[in-house]
């Protein structure tokens, strides 16, 4: 029996064990993990030779993020900060002559046309995503807003014609069933949802003091 000697450069012995990078989702974010997971009308117990559910769920969990709202709009010619209606100025109106297009500027709300017969979840589902298993505080559910970049003027003038709108990454905090509006807060440069002083966002910003 001879005795046991450490290499030593052992360091280069774990280097070589190292079979590929870990799978573990080392990104921090202030979503839950099911709230990117898909919805599919799949049963539970699937027979054999056919595709199981975890797998389906997440090959549309992939494909769902590949697809950008912006990119589709724009791939068939629309062009997303011309979506929200602004003020007109009467005196300076295209005319017929001047070919230019749309020759009737944007005037209705994109709400008239939002239309919910093929949603996979209702609002309520939505938020829901936000509650963890275990967990009593709700965290926000991500989602992308067409919303200014200027958001100083965008609360004082949503349709002044000096903004930009952009789809822009954010975090749903809270649904009014009334007004059928959405709460959400725009994400930091880190895809965070945090307040002024850097805290998570919970239970759509709701403090234990009201």
């Amino acid at each position: 029996v001879t005795t046991f000697k450490m290499p030593e450069d052992f360091g280069s012995v774990l280097d070589k064990q190292v079979i590929g990078p870990t799978t573990e989702n080392l990104i921090k974010s202030d979503f839950p993990v099911q709230s990117f997971k898909p919805k599919v009308q799949i049963p539970f117990q699937r027979l054999p030779g056919q595709c199981p559910r975890k797998i389906e769920v997440e090959r549309r969990r992939r494909l769902y993020l590949t697809f950008d709202i912006a990119q589709l709009l724009a791939s068939e010619g629309i062009d997303s900060n011309q979506l929200m209606p602004r003020h007109h100025n009467p005196d300076n109106m295209p005319t017929i002559e001047e070919k230019k297009d749309p020759i009737f500027p944007v005037y209705l709300p994109l709400k008239i046309f939002d239309n919910d017969d093929y949603d996979c979840r209702t609002p309520e589902e939505w938020i829901l995503l936000g509650l963890e298993p275990g967990s009593r505080d709700r965290k926000p559910v991500p989602g992308k807003a067409l919303l200014p970049t200027d958001d100083v003027l965008g609360h004082e003038d949503p349709k002044s014609q000096n903004l930009i709108y952009k789809w822009i990454d954010v975090g749903v905090l809270d649904y009014n069933k009334e007004t059928q509006l959405y709460l959400v807060h725009k994400t930091d440069k880190n895809g965070l949802v945090r307040d002024e002083e850097g805290r998570p966002i919970l239970n759509g910003g709701i403090t234990p003091e009201g």
